[in-house]
């Protein structure tokens, strides 16, 4: 029987040719829009064959991907909690600091995935495949918002018969809609955004009554 032969150069020059594939595509989703987006234009795009695109998935698991890789930095399904940065800022003692770098962590994740976000909404409409895909993202988000709305709890900042709803208005606040109204549509800068997120997120339970 054959050994399976693992080459960590093969592996290092797979993965890297992946990011390149996934970029490209998000581009191109980005400036064109998904469904006018082939495989064929993601090929020459990234520099590779199409069947070298076919083997990174399916064109609706590449925009899932982008979207993954353009906020947390990788791809998965674990979640964004676990990634070494949020570790960090969760691990923070001081809550009010903590609260301030989570602020800087969201303005460069919006920033990097705002579009890209925008167009996987505009995808969701017209491809079911994509709408499942998207389905799935924000269950998975709403599980770290309620790991977050956790954190909140424990540091005292909310009641119990708050929990449930904190995770949800986490999710509206810490997402790229509000981030594109007010930065993009209403020419908001980075400081006003951040003053104004921040102070958000240090009164979260001013925004919350009991649970329904």
């Amino acid at each position: 029987m054959p050994r399976s032969y693992h080459s960590p150069q093969r592996q290092a020059e797979a993965a890297a040719t992946r990011i390149t594939i996934v970029e490209s595509a998000a581009r191109l989703f980005i400036r064109d829009g998904y469904v006018a987006t082939s495989t064929k234009a993601i090929a020459a795009a990234a520099g590779v064959s199409v069947p070298t695109v076919h083997l990174n998935g399916p064109k609706h698991a590449l925009l899932i991907a982008a979207v993954e890789r353009s906020f947390a930095g990788d791809e998965g399904r674990h979640s964004l909690t676990e990634r070494p940065e949020l570790v960090a800022i969760m691990s923070e003692p001081d809550t009010d600091l903590a609260i301030a770098r989570y602020v800087d962590f969201l303005i460069a994740a919006n920033q990097r995935s705002a579009a890209i976000v925008r167009a996987m909404y505009a995808a969701a409409d017209s491809d079911t495949l994509v709408r499942a895909a998207y389905l799935d993202l924000e269950k998975r988000r709403h599980r770290d918002m309620t790991i977050a709305a956790g954190w909140f709890l424990q540091r005292g900042r909310i009641r119990d018969d708050q929990l449930d709803g904190a995770a949800d208005v986490l999710g509206l606040l810490t997402g790229p809609d509000p981030w594109t109204h007010l930065t993009v549509t209403r020419g908001w800068d980075i400081a006003a955004y951040r003053t104004w997120l921040t102070g958000q997120l240090g009164r979260l339970a001013d925004h919350l009554g009991a649970t329904p």
